[in-house]
């Protein structure tokens, strides 16, 4: 009997009708194993994993295969972005027996969750074989499977411990961070490492805050370089905005064309940044046009952000997205074609399967004539109505609250930043205000949810769908995430409640995942007990959980002038420190809050009437060091910790700059503040 049809997880809900008697992860499927006396057979993926699909089309959907897995073992099904944590002890197990991770993942266990033999995808033919062996080995050779067990469990156990050498995040082991990232640097390409090449978002949100800090140029150049490499290239959607979750080759030409939350959160954040810091037109579209993305195709309608656009089409990749010279001539007529096949770069010859080209922009058109540009987006607009008719991606719909969360503080910084530059003089101002609606709209949308459906009896819960909480629990990386997201959301709005939720949600990650030496587990110490307790401290798709509750500490530190929050966020920082200078490109965000607390932050306060217009405020934002905290209201605002006992200077707005709890004197001019920042 499958028993998926009641998940949750839309992965799961995927092989619902497999011939495959699968189980949900639970306690349940490991006692059934113990009754039968059979190894258990854990398979992990997830909704948008084309090489996932594969291996269901292949294996899980042949009735042959199924009874072989039905008669051999329990199998169990498991959603990696649902339970985070058994995906990391068992991915760390692959690693550790077969040098290599990746989804699907395969792991057979023991039935009280040992694991004994690990890998990722399997061809039916290979998957069979491998499926009699194990079975054999099994029933004939069950001491050595036992041995075996133990030797993976010690080895994760060791790749998971705590309480390792640690160091102050410093401003040497910083600049040597951007040495070794710019000593990996591909200079012909941008980015980093050969591939497949996975957009550096975190690494260049750190660089960017390395060259605020020390204004080395080498730190801005790579990631403007960069920037435009991935927003010309294939990895983006020329049409609709939004980054496919990496490239297969070296130059973003060709990407796995998979669109997930936290990449394009984390990416505005990094175009938003560019955009404050520079001005450059390039970074302004892309972050206006990713935000829209957001806000469009992945916010669910009263409810959070949705996890993923699928890779494959009706089974096919690349079917929604590529294009030949015809099809583009067909959609436009002959004129019009030629010149969106010569500015998109699609060939006869094609970058991607069967003649078909994915559009790349092949020349800098932000600064081109006005109609040159007007042009481009005609041609735009009316290809992607032409798009929209063909097959869509099917879309992962579940709601993660740390993907969510981080979704929240991308579009919180891009409104500020918006507000910076707004001016009804652009030429597309009309369609800015348009983007910063919707994605302000979609934005508390997502944290009323977060709040009203995913905060149950006081702790977190890891993903919801439909508007109903699932029952996972909330892992590190969703507490900090989540909290640094309401204290964005603090200095956007002046809310006081949010300010409050995010303490909150920090206090109970000081009370439970707290480990020996400053550092954090990834799991509470009242969750589900695994073979081992996942405290992986590296950075990766998204901010290992260490560095994300260490940004939300300390945003909330700044906020408050709490110093035990930040005494907290420096302990853990210490615990990361020894990897940062040796493996900056897996320590990115950890680097980018060190950027912050070597900064200050600076703690910036704007006591106006009228915080939406104010000069003081646009400047605030305009000029913040990296890392710093914003906020404006009225002297005394409820809940604004910042604004308490800040009065008008002679009934004149007045802005109050603080650096690591030491203030300056406050300042009514604008040309007084920015030289305070600067």
């Amino acid at each position: 009997m499958n028993r998926l049809a009641e998940a949750t997880s839309p992965y799961l809900l995927q092989h619902a009708d497999n011939p495959v008697d699968w189980w949900p992860w639970s306690d349940e499927a490991f006692a059934e194993a113990k009754r039968r006396d059979v190894p258990v057979l854990i398979s992990v993926g997830y909704a948008a994993c084309h090489w996932c699909h594969v291996m269901a089309h292949e294996s899980f959907e042949n009735e042959q295969v199924g009874a072989l897995m039905n008669d051999n073992f329990v199998s169990i099904k498991v959603d990696r972005e649902e339970r985070p944590d058994v995906d990391a002890v068992y991915m760390t197990a692959t690693q550790a027996m077969t040098g290599q991770g990746g989804w699907p993942m395969t792991v057979f266990a023991t039935p009280d969750g040992t694991p004994f033999f690990c890998g990722t995808y399997f061809p039916r033919p290979n998957f069979v074989q491998l499926l009699q062996s194990v079975a054999t080995a099994w029933r004939e050779q069950r001491e050595a499977v036992l041995g075996q067990g133990a030797a993976v469990v010690e080895a994760i156990g060791g790749a998971q411990a705590v309480g390792g050498p640690t160091a102050p995040l410093d401003a040497p082991l910083l600049d040597a961070a951007a040495a070794k990232l710019a000593s990996e640097y591909d200079a012909t390409n941008g980015g980093f490492g050969g591939a497949p090449k996975f957009p550096p978002h975190m690494n260049l949100l750190f660089l960017l805050r390395h060259h605020q800090r020390t204004g080395d140029p080498g730190s801005l150049e790579i990631t403007r370089h960069t920037a435009e490499a991935m927003a010309r290239g294939g990895l983006y959607d020329q049409l609709a905005g939004g980054f496919a979750r990496y490239s297969v080759d070296a130059h973003w030409t060709v990407p796995h064309f998979e669109k997930m939350l936290y990449d394009n959160a984390l990416l505005l954040r990094l175009y938003t940044q560019l955009w404050r810091l520079t001005g450059d037109p390039l970074a302004r579209r892309v972050a206006r046009d990713t935000a829209r993305f957001l806000a469009d195709e992945l916010h669910r309608p009263g409810q959070g952000f949705a996890s993923a656009l699928d890779a494959d089409t009706e089974g096919v990749e690349g079917l929604t997205y590529a294009w030949t010279p015809a099809q583009l001539v067909e959609a436009l007529g002959e004129e019009d074609g030629r010149f969106a096949a010569d500015l998109f770069t699609v060939t006869d010859d094609g970058t991607f399967e069967n003649g078909m080209s994915v559009l790349r922009l092949a020349r800098d058109v932000d600064d081109a004539a006005p109609e040159v540009r007007a042009r481009w987006q005609q041609v735009v607009g009316r290809l992607l109505a032409a798009r929209d008719t063909r097959p869509q991606p099917a879309l992962d719909d579940k709601v993660v609250a740390a993907w969510n969360g981080l979704a929240i503080t991308a579009i919180a910084e891009f409104q500020q930043v918006a507000a910076v530059y707004a001016s009804p003089q652009d030429e597309d101002a009309n369609l800015m205000d348009g983007v910063t609606i919707v994605a302000d709209g979609a934005m508390r949308q997502a944290a009323e949810h977060l709040a009203a459906v995913h905060l149950v009896d006081g702790r977190l819960r890891r993903v919801s769908r439909d508007g109903k909480v699932g029952e996972p629990a909330g892992v590190l990386e969703d507490y900090g995430c989540v909290a640094e997201a309401f204290c964005a959301l603090h200095q956007l709005t002046g809310e006081g409640r949010w300010l409050t939720l995010a303490g909150e949600l920090l206090d109970t990650a000081l009370a439970h995942f707290a480990a020996p030496g400053g550092a954090f587990y990834d799991t509470a110490d009242d969750a589900e007990r695994l073979v081992a307790r996942p405290a992986d401290p590296t950075d990766n798709a998204t901010p290992s959980g260490r560095s994300a509750l260490i940004a939300g500490l300390v945003a909330y530190s700044a906020l408050t002038g709490e110093t035990r929050y930040r005494e907290a966020a420096e302990a853990a920082l210490g615990t990361v420190a020894p990897i940062v200078g040796k493996h900056p490109r897996f320590t990115g965000y950890a680097a980018t809050v060190g950027e912050a607390l070597l900064s200050g932050p600076y703690e910036i306060a704007v006591v106006t009437d009228d915080p939406a217009g104010d000069p003081l405020v646009a400047a605030a934002r305009r000029h913040a060091p990296p890392g710093a905290v914003v906020v404006a209201g009225r002297p005394d605002q409820p809940g604004v910790p910042l604004l308490a006992d800040r009065p008008l200077v002679e009934g004149r707005s007045a802005a109050y700059v603080c650096r690591g709890f030491v203030c300056q004197r406050p300042v009514t001019s604008v040309e007084e503040l920015v030289a305070e920042l600067g």
